[in-house]
């Protein structure tokens, strides 16, 4: 038991105070990351989201976290090119184009990046549920992740 509350300490001393989660489009994983983010930890974590490439919003992603309670309002797909600001303690890329372009994009800067290889729900075929369980697959998956990084309880 000791043990376990000391990974739980030594995790949340790494908890970093601003991360960017990165993706492909900004219109399903890194909006999600960022708004589970958000949910779990309001204002104890600065955080933001942005793709290689700007997409379009995606019903699917906008209805799974609506049904959680956590809605995406406003947000618009947008670019690393977008941001108005660069400087984050982690990137957290979602997909191998986002890690690649962190990677360039962080050279000069002392930043930390990790990969998280994450299912892209898009590509499944099928009916309106099987579409949608895809969706909750990777919500639930990502809360999951972050609780689990940003030891959250």
């Amino acid at each position: 038991m000791a043990q376990d509350s000391g990974e739980v300490v030594k995790a949340q001393a790494e908890r970093p105070a601003s991360v960017l989660f990165v993706c492909a489009m900004n219109a399903i994983r890194s909006p999600m990351a960022e708004y589970l983010t958000r949910h779990i930890f309001g204002d104890q974590i600065y955080v933001e989201s942005a793709g290689v490439q700007a997409g379009n919003r995606d019903p699917f992603a906008e209805a799974v976290m609506a049904e959680a309670g956590m809605p995406f309002g406003e947000h618009t797909p947008s670019t690393l090119d977008d941001l108005a600001d660069t400087y984050f303690d982690l990137i957290v890329t979602l997909s191998p184009e986002a890690h690649h372009r962190a990677l360039e994009m962080t050279r000069s800067h002392a930043v930390e990046v990790e990969y998280w290889p994450t299912f892209d729900p898009s590509s499944v075929a099928g009916n309106r549920e099987q579409v949608m369980a895809a969706y909750r697959q990777l919500r639930d998956t990502l809360e999951k992740r972050i609780r689990a990084r940003f030891a959250a309880e």
